[in-house]
């Protein structure tokens, strides 16, 4: 095995490894941390894979943008960041047997494809242009409204996190 494999194996089972730490702990501020560290991993296994783009989406989107929003929506809704949460409830017995049923047909499903060894080809230099990526993005025939919506849905998220705060401390003090 060479050692990039070795460093995708090892960044792929860290990445498992935080992503399980995520549905597992009972702190919201502490799980929203580790999604920063799974999607991290993420970017790694991009870079690994020869898509250095894909990275710095991962990190932009994912980890500056989206998951600092979960965690200000969690520190405004501060009594979601109690130790007092149950995670594990009577349907995990039962999550934890599909989850590994599930896996090991997927294990067996991949391991009888023919071609699930055989490496990609390299892209052709200019394939991925960024240029033409963002110009899409703003452009009216293209994807400017799912863009948008996206925007504008975060902000209500905000905006509803506020108001469940501003409620919640009307409420108890």
């Amino acid at each position: 095995m060479s050692p990039i494999q070795l460093t995708f194996l090892a960044v792929a089972a860290f990445s498992l490894v935080s992503a399980l730490m995520v549905v597992t702990r009972p702190n919201m501020v502490h799980a929203a941390l580790y999604l920063v560290v799974a999607s991290f991993g993420v970017a790694a296994l991009f870079v690994l894979l020869g898509a250095p783009y894909l990275a710095v989406i991962q990190v932009v989107v994912y980890i500056g943008a989206i998951a600092i929003l979960m965690i200000i929506a969690i520190m405004l809704t501060r009594r979601i960041a109690s130790e007092d949460l149950v995670v594990v409830n009577a349907q995990a017995g039962w999550a934890a047997v599909l989850a590994a049923i599930l896996f090991f047909s997927l294990l067996i499903i991949l391991g009888g494809w023919d071609s699930f060894g055989a490496l990609a080809g390299e892209l052709p230099p200019g394939s991925v242009d960024p240029a033409a990526l963002g110009e899409a993005l703003v452009s009216p025939q293209a994807f400017v409204i799912p863009f948008e919506v996206a925007s504008v849905l975060l902000l209500a998220a905000l905006i509803g996190a506020i108001v469940i705060a501003w409620r919640s401390s009307r409420a108890g003090g």
